[in-house]
């Protein structure tokens, strides 16, 4: 028989508990960028070789990938603010550990420990949050509570790089330590506002959970090192096929599983299959635009890295600005409108902004950058919240835990190919500029993979040639034209999959979302795009 424990009449203020869940998980998407950029200074303050580096900034990102589905199960089953609480402390402690990284033989292995540590605490925190702020406000009023919440959860991950590069002028540790009060802060506001302990118990399918995290950490491991190893390394092909593999294996033994991690059913429904095809295609663009903006600004345009990154800011202007207008549309006439017109906006600003790039002038590129910002916004929280609004209120955690499982996954799988992308248009540029100089092709060709690789490292961004500038320039040009295409290709899935109209409250009681009839959504058919 299902339980239910926990209610809403402990919630003081909505408005509280909103602001509650976004200090709890603004930590997770401030450290998807911030590590990145400190990891020169870390690097040599530890002595940590460029693989042991890379780890540490990996670790993360595999883990919280790896575990969302888990984080999301485990918050429907014990309980949503006892999970929110515990990846906070998780999270906070880890961090906080980060920072205490001692330097010899054992910081290596301390630092990605911990780095990991501090993904399995996203991943537990950030399903639960989600879930709480669903469940708090009634379904015609959570798309501007949800878009609130994504609009600065976005904004906290363009502003890592920024606070990156502050922070690391006193000391790298303090881009740990920071999570510690922000952690403080969300703790003593959960326990003010007291919101939502909805559980339903059940066993934990671990199982399920082994297949999961083997299948997306194999394949999301492969994606990361395919910048590094090259893809004609076998290894990168391997550990791909296996994790793939592994995830159709899980997806058959779910279907026969009485109490799985995830009922996979769901995808029966229309709208939730094609807002997660959305969501994974749009993230191949919307992460990597943070990291591929930063370094354009201190290579091809010859800024430091704290002045690089504020590049981000035009880009999060628009964003939060058109979240909040995307979250009212969804809750006046449906999901359709804005994940349309937000995905048809940001292609075209990436590729207006593409066209500008090689002219190294950030004045002709700013209303393209914003236009870019503008279109993510108007649809990525939305295509978000439509497919929660799928799952009934029993369900939240598992359906989010789905969702950020696609998002990280299309993450990754986006900067494995724009990342190739721009290392191959890179070096191809530089062999031509360096035989142009008169160098024997084949030198300048050795010469080229050197500087395009990925531990060619620039230096003073003022010592940087000009033609080498340039070539960069040409290079995130064709990436800018690639985040333009992917969301073009969102877009048209939605245009093609998405059906008109507001959705209605699930009329379920006590059910996870696949017991009611799948495949079914509730439109009214009223809206237009």
């Amino acid at each position: 028989m299902n339980t239910f424990s926990g209610s809403g009449t402990g919630v003081r203020s909505k408005s509280l508990v909103l602001t509650a869940m976004i200090f709890a998980v603004a930590m997770t998407f401030i450290d998807q960028t911030i590590v990145s950029i400190a990891a020169p200074t870390i690097q040599h303050d530890l002595g940590l070789s460029s693989s042991g580096m890379q780890w540490a900034i990996n670790a993360y990102l595999l883990t919280l990938a790896a575990l969302f589905a888990f984080g999301g199960r485990l918050a429907d089953i014990a309980g949503h603010r006892r999970m929110a609480v515990l990846g906070v402390i998780i999270f906070a402690g880890a961090s906080a550990m980060c920072g205490f990284t001692p330097k010899g033989s054992a910081a290596e292995a301390w630092l990605v420990a911990f780095r990991a540590a501090q993904g399995a605490g996203g991943a537990i925190m950030f399903p639960a949050a989600i879930a709480i702020v669903v469940v708090t406000f009634d379904l015609h009023s959570r798309g501007r509570a949800l878009a609130l919440f994504f609009g600065i959860a976005g904004a906290l991950t363009a502003i890592g790089p920024i606070a990156g590069g502050f922070l690391i002028e006193w000391t790298w540790r303090a881009i740990f330590w920071i999570n510690v009060p922000v952690a403080l802060i969300a703790l003593v506001l959960i326990a003010i506002s007291k919101p939502a302990n909805e559980a339903r118990p059940a066993p934990m399918d671990y199982r399920g959970l082994a297949l999961i995290a083997s299948g997306v950490g194999l394949s999301v491991f492969g994606f990361q090192q395919s910048a590094l190893w090259g893809w004609s390394n076998l290894a990168i092909w391997a550990s791909i096929a296996v994790g793939l593999v592994l995830l159709v294996v899980f997806f058959m033994v779910e279907r026969r599983t009485e109490s799985p991690l995830i009922n996979v059913r769901i995808f029966e429904n229309r709208t939730f299959l094609v807002e997660n095809i959305i969501l994974g295609v749009a993230m191949m663009a919307f992460i990597p635009v943070f990291f591929f903006a930063a370094i354009y600004g201190q290579i091809a345009l010859a800024e430091n890295a704290k002045t690089a990154s504020l590049l981000i800011l035009y880009f999060f202007l628009g964003f939060v600005v058109c979240a909040q207008i995307g979250g009212r549309m969804l809750d006046r006439i449906g999901a359709k409108a804005p994940v349309v017109l937000g995905s048809a906006l940001a292609a075209v600003g990436f590729g207006l902004w593409a066209s500008k790039a090689t002219d190294l002038d950030v004045g002709a590129q700013v209303i393209y950058i914003v236009m870019a910002g503008a279109g993510m916004g108007l649809m990525l929280g939305q295509a978000n919240t439509d497919a929660i609004n799928r799952a009934s209120r029993y369900s939240y955690g598992e359906a989010t835990g789905i969702t950020q499982t696609v998002r990280n996954y299309g993450a990754s799988l986006g900067f494995a190919i724009l990342g190739t992308l721009l290392i191959n248009r890179f070096k191809s540029a530089v062999t031509s500029s360096l035989t142009g100089k008169g160098l024997p092709h084949a030198v300048a060709s050795a010469q080229a993979s050197k500087i395009a690789g990925p531990q060619g490292g620039t230096g003073n961004p003022a010592d940087i040639p000009a033609f080498i500038r340039a070539d960069f320039a040409t290079a995130i040009r064709d990436v800018l034209y690639g985040m333009a295409i992917i969301m073009a290709v969102a877009a048209f899935v939605a245009l093609r999959g998405l059906k008109r109209g507001v959705q209605e409250e699930p009329e379920v009681a006590g059910t996870r979302f696949t017991d009611r009839v799948i495949g079914e959504d509730q439109s009214t058919g009223l809206d237009t795009i």
